[in-house]
C-alpha cells in the first residue's frame, strides 16, 4: 500500500504540522505533499519524507507570502498527480482536501477545522482585513466556499479533530465524522513541587485578534496580578503597548523557557475559542489549571472545578472573577496531569489506524493491506531516506 499525506503548508511546527508528524510516523514510507514548504523548520521525522510541493511554491516570495495566494489553491491541488497512491490522508484547515483522488485510492480527511476564513470566523477576518483586501474578500471567498463545499465529495472519510469541529462539518459540508482529537506529547512535560511555582499566571499561543489577548492583558492591568505571555504574531506591538508593569510580554520563546513557565506559573489563561486548542493540554500535563473561555475545544479537554475553571463570555469582569474562583478551588496537580496524559500520542495512532481502516473496509469491502514503499512522480520509488527531496 501506497500512501500520500497532504497537508496545506509547512512554514512552522505548530499543532497541525505535529499531527503530519504522528502521521508520518505511522506511515514512514508515505510521501508528504504541501503548497510551500520551509525545510529548516521541519522535525528530523518529517525531513525523512519526500516532500513534494504545488507550483504556489515557485510563486514570489512564497514561504512569506503563501496566504496571498490562497485563490490559486484550489487549482494548486487539482493539478497534485496522486496517480499510484492507494491512501491519501488529507490534513484540512487551510485548503488540503481538495485533490483530486485516483480511481482505487481511498480518502480520509483529518479536519482540524474547515477554514476559518470563509466560513464561522469569515467576518471577524474581513473586519480586520486592509483596505483592498476587505473590498475583494466577498468575491474570492464566495468562490472559495462554493469549490471548499464540493471538494468535500471527494472525501471518502471525514475524522474531525473536536466535537467542535465535527459540529462545523457537518454544518458547512453536510458530512458526518469521527472525532480524533490531536496527539500532545505529554511526556515533554512535567510539574515542579509546589515551592517553585511562581505568582504569575501564563497567557501562550499566537497572539491574533480571534484569540482575544487583549483581554487578558486588560484584565490583568485592572487586578495587579502577574502575568508572562509568550507568543509572537501580529498584536504583540500592540499589546506591548498597553500592557501595564505586571504585564511581561516575552514574544516567541524556545521549547524550554515555555516548559519552564507552563510547570511554574499559577494557571495557563486562554481566552479564545479554538478548534481545540493543544496548549490547555500541554499546561495540564504540567500540573498546572487552565481558566478558558468555555466554548470549542477547551470544552473537551478542561474539567470545571476539576483541571480548570470556565468564563461563559470574553470580557474582562468575566475572566477576572474565573481567576478568582480558580484561587478558591483545591486542585490537586497530580490529578491535574492524570486527566491531561488520555490525549498521547499512543492514543491518536489507535484511533487513527481504526478510523483508516474502516474507511478502507467501506470502499473496498476487504481488510486494508499493510503499507508499503510510496511512489514518487513518474513510478519512482525514494528507497533512501537519509536524504529528503523537496520538488
Amino acid at each position: 500500500m501506497r500512501v500520500a499525506i497532504i497537508h496545506y503548508w509547512l512554514v512552522g511546527m505548530r499543532g497541525g504540522e505535529k499531527v503530519i508528524e504522528a502521521l508520518a510516523r505511522m506511515y514512514p514510507e508515505a510521501d508528504i505533499f504541501t503548497h510551500v514548504v520551509v525545510p529548516e523548520i521541519l522535525t528530523e521525522e518529517l525531513r525523512k519524507h519526500t516532500i513534494k510541493t504545488s507550483f504556489i511554491a515557485k510563486l514570489p516570495r512564497a514561504p512569506r507570502m503563501y496566504k496571498s495566494y490562497l485563490p490559486l489553491m484550489p487549482l494548486a491541488l487539482e493539478q497534485l498527480d496522486l496517480r499510484g497512491y492507494d491512501l491519501i490522508i488529507s490534513s484540512e484547515s487551510g485548503p488540503a482536501k481538495g485533490i483530486v483522488p485516483p480511481e482505487g485510492a481511498v480518502h480520509v480527511c483529518y479536519c482540524h477545522s474547515p477554514m476559518r476564513y470563509i466560513w464561522n470566523m469569515y467576518h471577524d477576518y474581513r473586519e480586520g482585513a486592509g483596505r483592498l483586501a476587505k473590498l475583494s474578500m466577498p468575491l474570492l471567498t464566495h468562490y472559495l466556499r462554493l469549490w471548499d463545499e464540493s471538494s468535500a465529495a471527494r472525501v471518502d472519510r471525514f475524522v474531525a479533530n473536536s466535537s467542535t469541529v465535527a459540529s462545523r462539518i457537518r454544518r458547512y459540508y453536510r458530512r458526518e465524522s469521527g472525532v480524533v482529537h490531536p496527539p500532545v506529547d505529554i511526556d515533554a512535560f512535567a510539574p515542579v513541587a509546589p515551592e517553585e511555582v511562581g505568582d504569575y499566571y501564563l497567557m501562550v499561543g499566537e497572539l491574533v485578534r480571534y484569540k482575544r489577548p487583549d483581554i487578558a492583558v486588560r484584565a490583568f492591568n485592572r487586578t495587579g496580578r502577574r502575568l508572562v505571555v509568550i507568543g509572537g504574531g501580529e498584536m504583540l506591538a500592540e499589546l506591548r503597548q498597553i500592557a501595564g508593569p505586571t504585564v511581561e510580554m516575552l514574544g516567541s520563546q524556545p521549547f524550554a523557557q515555555l516548559r519552564h513557565h507552563y510547570a511554574r506559573a499559577r494557571g495557563l489563561i486562554f481566552p479564545g475559542e479554538e478548534d481545540f486548542g493543544i496548549v490547555p493540554v500541554e499546561a495540564m500535563a504540567s500540573g498546572r489549571p487552565v481558566v478558558a473561555f468555555g466554548r470549542g475545544g477547551a470544552t473537551e479537554t478542561v474539567v470545571d472545578g476539576r483541571t480548570g475553571v470556565f468564563f461563559d463570555e470574553q470580557s474582562e469582569e468575566a475572566l477576572i472573577d474565573a481567576i478568582a474562583r480558580l484561587e478558591q478551588l483545591p486542585l490537586d496537580p497530580a490529578d491535574i496531569v492524570l486527566h491531561a496524559r488520555q490525549f498521547n500520542p499512543a492514543r491518536f495512532e489507535h484511533q487513527m489506524r481504526e478510523a483508516i481502516a474502516d474507511a478502507w473496509m467501506q470502499v473496498h469491502g476487504r481488510p486494508m493491506p499493510a503499507a508499503g514503499p510510496a511512489a514518487g512522480e513518474g513510478g519512482a520509488v525514494l528507497s533512501s531516506r537519509r536524504k529528503p527531496a523537496y520538488a
